[in-house]
């Protein structure tokens, strides 16, 4: 960790010299009047680069393209990093060089590349669909090449392992020359690093699986695991453009996994130590993620006293780590407290399930949801869609805050109103501009997801996230209602002219539900928070991943933080540090069958320093408690993590 008190206001540059390397004019040495024996040596050289088409081969029309992908310490989980896209028409071929860093402390053979074809670069679109994935190692009886429209008989290798644990992944680093063809018709594939040779060949045309029936592209992206890529160059330009081999300055730095709070007597070090940051070049598309020790930390005022401290921090290195010309500077808040906050959240679904007439015909105050108790320092998670009348603002959800007798403190609304003695003193607050006409037709067929908290000291928030029909989200927020006993703080939710249906299931019940198809609500975990979700498993039973998966992102879903499943597996930027652990002696075998049906509660905990800790409590249909614990996520920004749950061939059953 570098650590300053005082950071340089002049930053010394050093003047750095190239030598030249020119061809010797005249020559015979390689020449037409060069000894026999060593013409036919050099003719016999050429011979065998152009027979191997290997790593080394001068390709025609091949444009710098300068890049990592991966990190450099073979960190990189699955399906956590990706190269840029290249995308190559019908009857063209698209050939990329790139220096393939295998880790020399393992022999796992699936430790290297794998490229993806694809009909479309946005991984998260409703249309996205892949044609498979061809990896560097070859496998004939595992798993080496997948997907749909990926025929496994048509790959070759001149090196074959028989399991992942086979000696021999270190022959497959080096430089490799990555040639995918379909000037043909058909699909060719080349891996070559002049030492292994992968070949993919098909002959006949690929299914078009783009929606335009005129467009026949595909698109092509390269995904490292426990590897990383220094990517040398392409003949077809990808989207973003090339990357330049010219050393770049730094010109913004966004930060990650800053603590909102720590205790007084912490090191500004200690305090830092899990912040990641990433760093935009000058003319370069994609980022680059730099740890805390590659970056300068400072205090505003010092940590010695409790109180909100002014985080400064500073990355001084070019694209290719020389001294910066002019470093970037972040800034962030936190606060040195004597006790770290120390707030529950649960995720619950009221009962009935669904309140109100589905015609939206249901007058004011005629239902209401079951009385539900927030504890002191609690946070109780409604998911839900609202469906109105649209005849008026107020025909929408209502929450009701009273005591177990239900003596009300106050009633809120979702149109930024509301009324009670506890009302009076609190802040209404929605996001700008909203317009209220568009708000309500977006309101029908609304997903919500309601935040009901007691502070603990005599007041309560309430804040709705709604995602309405037209794509936008809008807030609600009701903060400090007060005259509250924290000791006696129930809600409920009642209506006028709409109806609510409470999300409690997800997939559907006979496990037919296909990986990455549905997902629960995003729901916020605020730093030095815990969240509760209980709920009912049912898993297919043919393999251990068809149980309940568990996704960690930011409010924008697609920037994920790590993925986790039941099976002591997982992956993301944030999966390659942390630890997963089981009770011993597991039996998938029994495992799998007790999780039809098992009763789940899991525990997020966004511990406020750029770390969480996911813990699932799994009491089987056969009476045994099975445990898994996935501690020390990292990457985290803990004022933006959320999580969701999606499942794969399973079924979820909230409580």
């Amino acid at each position: 960790m570098k650590l300053y008190r005082k950071i340089a206001t002049t930053v010394c540059a050093a003047a750095l010299g190239m030598l030249a390397l020119t061809s010797c004019e005249g020559g015979d040495l390689y020449g037409l009047n060069a000894p026999d024996w060593l013409s036919a040596k050099a003719d016999s050289i050429a011979a065998a680069k152009a027979a191997n088409q290997g790593g080394d081969e001068e390709i025609e029309g091949l444009h710098e393209d300068v890049y990592t992908v991966g990190a450099t310490d073979y960190s990189t989980g699955w399906w956590a990093v990706f190269s840029k896209y290249y995308q190559i028409p019908e009857g063209a071929k698209w050939v990329a060089q790139f220096n393939l860093n295998i880790n020399p402390a393992v022999t796992n053979t699936y430790k290297n590349f794998v490229l993806i074809i694809t009909n479309d670069e946005d991984r998260g679109a409703a249309d996205y669909k892949e044609y498979g994935a061809i990896r560097y190692d070859y496998q004939p009886s595992g798993n080496s090449e997948w997907g749909d429209y990926i025929d496994r008989s048509l790959a070759t290798s001149t090196l074959e392992f028989q399991t992942d644990t086979d000696a021999g992944v270190d022959k497959l680093g080096g430089k490799v020359t990555l040639t995918v063809d379909r000037s043909e018709g058909g699909l060719l594939v080349t891996m070559n690093n002049g030492t292994v040779v992968k070949t993919y060949t098909q002959k006949s045309p690929l299914v078009n699986l783009n929606a335009d029936p005129s467009n026949k592209e595909i698109r092509c992206f390269l995904v490292p695991e426990g590897s990383y890529i220094n990517f040398l160059g392409s003949t077809i330009e990808p989207i973003g453009g090339f990357t330049s081999a010219e050393d770049k300055e730094p010109v913004a730095l966004e930060l990650s996994g800053v603590p909102t709070e720590v205790l007084v007597g912490t090191t500004l070090e200690e305090a830092m130590a899990n912040v990641t940051g990433k760093v935009t070049f000058a003319n370069l598309p994609a980022p680059k993620e730099v740890t805390a020790e590659d970056l300068i930390f400072e205090s505003v005022p010092s940590m010695d006293e409790i109180g909100q401290k002014i985080l400064v921090v500073m990355y001084n290195k070019t694209f290719k780590g020389s001294l910066a010309t002019k470093p970037v500077i972040a800034v962030k808040t936190f606060n040195v407290v004597n006790e770290l906050s120390a707030f529950t959240e649960t995720v619950v679904v009221p009962s009935p399930a669904v309140l109100g007439a589905e015609d939206n015909s249901s007058g004011w105050w005629s239902e209401h949801t079951q009385n539900i108790k927030v504890a002191p320092k609690e946070t109780k998670v409604v998911n839900f869609t609202n469906y109105t009348s649209g005849a008026n603002n107020w025909n929408n959800f209502v929450i009701v805050l009273n005591k177990a007798n239900l003596a009300e403190y106050a009633v809120v609304r979702a149109d930024n109103y509301g009324w009670g003695d506890g009302y009076a003193a609190c802040k209404p607050a929605m996001e700008d501009g909203r317009e209220w006409a568009t708000w309500l037709a977006a309101m029908n067929g609304a997903r919500v997801t309601a935040y009901i908290t007691n502070n603990g000291d005599g007041t309560a928030d309430v804040k709705a996230i709604m995602y309405g029909t037209d794509g936008n989200v809008y807030t609600q927020e009701y903060i400090g209602i007060n005259t509250v006993d924290p000791d006696d703080f129930y809600f409920r939710f009642t209506l006028d002219g709409c109806h609510m249906a409470f999300d409690k299931e997800l997939g559907a019940p006979d496990c037919s539900t296909g990986w990455w198809q549905v997902f629960t609500q995003n729901v916020k975990v605020d730093a030095h928070q815990v969240c509760t979700v209980n709920f009912t498993n049912y898993g297919s039973g043919a393999n251990n991943w068809n149980n309940f998966v568990l996704i960690m992102n930011k409010e924008n879903v697609a920037t994920e933080y790590a993925v986790v499943r039941a099976d002591n597996y997982g992956w993301g930027d944030g999966y390659a540090a942390c630890k997963p652990v089981m009770e011993e002696g597991r039996n998938w075998d029994v495992w799998r069958a007790a999780m039809i049906g098992a009763k789940v509660t899991l525990t997020i905990n966004n511990k406020g320093d750029g770390t969480v800790d996911v813990t699932a409590a799994m009491q089987g249909n056969d009476g045994n408690v099975y445990t898994q614990q996935y501690l020390g996520i990292n990457t985290i920004d803990p004022d933006d993590f959320y999580f969701r749950f999606t499942v794969d061939s399973s079924y979820l059953v909230f409580e």
